[in-house]
C-alpha cells in the first residue's frame, strides 16, 4: 500500500528515483530512423505513388500537412489565399495522426478543444476524448472542406529552401526532383514526428520482428486502427519497450491478444482517471452557438492559469491540475480581489513578486503532493499484485513527465498474460538475437514493440531534414545557433515571407497545441491579406523587434516541467536541464494567455508592430 510521506521524505525520495535514471549522454542515448533502422521509418499505410517532378509558383508553400499546415490553408483560403501547396513525407495529411495508428491512439485533451475548425466544418466529435481514426478523418475533412489536396505533394522530402534576392521567390527543391517557386513559405514540421529508437546495445542483433508505434505493423499483428483484435498475436511473445504516454494507450490491446506481453519499463508514468463519455447531440446542439469553440478554448487557457474563471467549461485532468494549485494558492483571498488582481498583472504585463511567487511555488507543491498521492493510491486499488503495483507508482510530481489519463492501462497487469519487467531506473540493457536482457536475464521474444517517442529536443536542421537560406545565404540553423529568435514564436529576421509554426517563445502551450496553431494561422493569414492587399514583396521583422521579443522571453522564469529536480524526460532535456539556448524555447512570460492576449490587441492594431512591408 502507498505509504504518506512528510514533505522532506517525499523531496529525498523523488531525487533518489531521479538519480537512477540520469544519463550523462542525455539525448545522445537515443538513435535515429536511419541507415540499419532506415526501413522502419518507411510508410506502412499509404502505398507510394510515381509522379512526375513539380515545376511551377505557388503564392504559399506550407511544409507540413498536420494540424499547422491545414489550419493556416484553411484560414489562408478564408482569407482569398487560394494558390497554396502542402509538403510531406507522409503519405496524406494528417501529421502526427497521419503515423499514430497504434491501438488504442486517442488525444488526452477534449475533442471540443483539441480538433481545429470544428465550428467552420460543421463536425460533432462522437466522445470528449475521441480516437485517433477520428482526428485523422478530421484532418481529411479540413482538407477536403478547404480544397487543400489540390496541389498538395505527398510522399515527398523538402530538400533546400532558398530566398532569390533577384525575383523575390523562394526556391524549393524536394527528393522527387521538384523545383519550384513560392512567394511565401511556411514551416509546421512539428516537434513530435521524428521518430526515434532507445540506443539499447545489440538492438540491431534482434532476428525478430520490429517496429516503431509511429509505424504500427498490422499486416504482423492483425487488427486495425478501429479496433478490431490484433488476433495474429495469439501465438506471439510481444516486448513493449517504454512506458509513456503511448504505451498506456496501446498496451490494454496487446495485452488482449497476445499470447505473452513483456512491458519494459525505466519509468512509470502518472496515470490518472480518463472518465470519457459520448457527446450528446442534443447538449452540442445548444452549446455550438457563433464563436463558441474559441469561447472554450479561451476558457482552457484561463482554467490553465490565464486567469480567474468563472467556470470551467472543459473540466477535465489539466484544469484539476491548475484549480488544485489555484484554490491552495489564494487561500481565504476573496475573489472578488483575486480578479482585480489577476487584471492589473494582464494590463501592466506584470511578474508576480518573490512573495507571491513563493507562495505559488508552496501551493503547487502542496497540491501536487496531494494528487501524487491519490495516483499512488488508486494503482494499489486497481493493480492486483503488490510487487508489480510498486513498480507502476511513479515517484515524481505530475507535472515531470506528461500526465497519462486512462481507465484501462492500470487494469491490463491483472491480465495473466502481461509482465511488467521494471529496469528499476536503468532500462534495457543488451537485446540479443533472441530477446532483451534485465538484470542478467534473458526476455525471449517474437516481437519488439519501440515506444521510445520522438526528437523532442533535435534541433531546427536535425528535426526538419533540411535548412532555411535566407538573405545574403544566411542560413536559418546558424541564425538559430545560440538559440531561437523570432518575433512572436513565427517570423524570422532575414528571412522575408517566411514564418514558423511552433509554440516556442509564444503561447508555449503544451496541453492544448492545436490552440498555438489556430492562433499563429491567424497571424499569418492577416499578415499575407494585408501584404497583398497592399502590392507588397516582403514582409520580416526588424532585428531589433526581433532582439526585444526574444529579452522578453528570457524574462519567463523556467518552468516546473523543465526543471532539473524532474526525473528526466523530453521535458527537461532528458535531466539536463534547459541552459540559456534552450532557455530561448520558453513562452511570453504571461504564460498562454499572456501571448494570446498580446497577440490579439497586436492583430486588432492593424499596425503589424517590429514588422517591415517591403515593395
Amino acid at each position: 500500500m502507498t505509504t504518506l510521506l512528510d514533505k522532506a521524505d517525499l523531496r529525498a525520495k523523488y531525487a533518489a528515483e531521479r538519480a537512477k535514471r540520469l544519463r550523462p549522454e542525455g539525448n545522445a542515448q537515443y538513435q535515429r530512423l536511419a541507415g540499419k533502422f532506415a526501413s522502419l521509418a518507411a510508410d506502412p499505410y499509404t502505398p507510394y505513388v510515381e509522379r512526375d517532378p513539380v515545376a511551377d509558383h505557388v503564392t504559399f508553400a506550407f511544409v507540413g500537412a498536420g494540424m499547422s499546415g491545414l489550419v493556416v490553408g484553411a484560414r489562408l483560403k478564408e482569407a482569398g489565399i487560394g494558390d497554396f501547396r502542402l509538403i510531406d513525407k507522409a503519405g496524406g495529411v494528417g501529421g502526427t495522426w497521419y503515423w499514430n495508428r497504434y491501438p488504442g491512439a486517442r488525444c488526452d485533451t477534449a475533442a471540443m478543444i483539441y480538433l481545429p475548425l470544428l465550428e467552420e466544418t460543421g463536425y460533432m466529435p462522437t466522445e470528449k476524448y475521441v480516437r485517433g481514426p477520428e482526428i485523422l478523418a478530421h484532418c481529411e475533412r479540413i482538407a477536403r472542406h478547404f480544397g487543400l489536396y489540390d496541389k498538395a505533394l505527398f510522399h515527398t522530402e523538402v530538400s533546400s529552401i532558398e530566398w532569390q534576392e533577384a525575383a523575390r521567390v523562394w526556391r524549393i527543391t524536394t527528393n522527387r526532383g521538384d523545383d519550384f517557386t513560392a512567394k511565401y513559405v511556411a514551416i509546421g514540421t512539428g516537434p513530435l514526428h521524428v521518430a526515434k529508437l532507445p540506443g539499447i546495445p545489440g538492438i540491431e542483433q534482434f532476428k525478430g520482428k520490429s517496429f516503431h508505434t509511429s509505424r504500427w505493423d498490422y499486416g504482423y499483428t492483425g487488427g486495425d486502427a478501429d479496433g478490431a483484435p490484433m488476433a495474429k498475436l495469439a501465438d506471439k511473445r510481444v516486448a513493449v519497450i517504454g512506458t509513456g504516454a503511448t504505451s498506456v494507450q496501446c498496451i490494454p490491446h496487446l495485452a488482449k491478444t497476445a499470447k505473452q506481453l513483456f512491458v519494459f519499463q525505466r519509468t512509470p508514468s502518472s496515470v490518472d482517471v480518463r472518465n470519457n463519455h459520448p457527446i450528446d447531440p442534443q447538449w452540442y446542439a445548444q452549446i455550438a452557438k457563433p464563436g463558441w469553440q474559441k469561447r472554450w478554448m479561451d476558457n482552457f487557457v484561463e482554467n490553465m492559469g490565464g486567469g480567474i474563471p468563472s467556470e470551467d467549461l472543459i473540466d477535465d485532468g489539466w484544469t484539476a491540475i491548475s484549480r488544485r494549485i489555484r484554490e491552495k494558492a489564494l487561500g481565504g483571498t476573496p475573489l472578488w480581489l483575486a480578479r482585480i488582481v489577476t487584471r492589473l498583472r494582464k494590463a501592466f504585463n506584470a511578474s508576480p513578486d518573490q512573495r507571491t511567487t513563493g507562495r505559488v511555488r508552496a501551493a503547487f507543491e502542496d497540491a501536487d503532493i496531494e494528487k501524487m498521492e491519490q495516483i499512488r493510491a488508486r494503482v494499489d486499488a486497481v493493480v492486483q499484485d503488490p510487487q508489480t503495483a510498486a513498480q507502476l507508482k511513479p515517484w515524481y510530481a505530475q507535472l515531470c513527465k506528461r500526465p497519462c489519463f486512462s481507465d484501462e492501462y492500470l487494469p491490463a497487469y491483472n491480465a495473466p498474460n502481461t509482465v511488467l519487467v521494471d529496469t528499476d531506473g536503468k532500462g534495457v540493457e543488451q537485446i540479443t538475437e533472441t530477446g532483451l536482457v534485465v538484470n542478467g536475464t534473458l526476455y525471449e521474444v517474437d516481437c519488439i514493440v519501440y515506444a521510445s517517442g520522438f526528437e523532442y529536443g533535435a534541433n531546427f536542421q536535425l528535426k526538419t531534414g533540411f535548412d532555411l537560406k535566407g538573405r545574403g545565404g544566411q542560413m536559418l540553423s546558424d541564425y538559430w545557433s545560440d538559440g531561437l529568435q523570432t518575433l512572436h514564436g513565427l517570423h524570422m529576421h532575414g528571412f522575408p515571407n517566411a514564418f514558423a509554426v511552433q509554440m516556442n517563445q509564444a503561447a508555449n502551450m503544451v496541453s492544448n497545441i492545436p490552440h498555438n496553431i489556430v492562433d499563429h494561422a491567424a497571424t499569418i493569414a492577416q499578415v499575407v491579406a494585408y501584404a497583398e492587399r497592399r502590392g507588397y514583396a516582403e514582409v520580416e521583422p526588424t532585428q531589433e523587434a526581433v532582439s526585444q521579443w526574444v529579452s522578453l522571453i528570457m524574462t519567463t522564469e523556467p518552468s516546473v516541467i523543465t526543471s532539473t529536480d524532474c526525473t528526466p524526460g523530453f521535458w527537461n532535456n532528458e535531466g539536463q536541464g534547459w541552459n540559456e539556448t534552450f532557455r530561448r524555447a520558453q513562452g511570453h512570460p504571461g504564460g498562454a494567455g499572456g501571448f494570446f492576449t498580446h497577440i490579439d490587441a497586436w492583430r486588432r492594431s492593424g499596425r503589424y508592430a517590429g514588422l517591415m512591408f517591403n515593395r
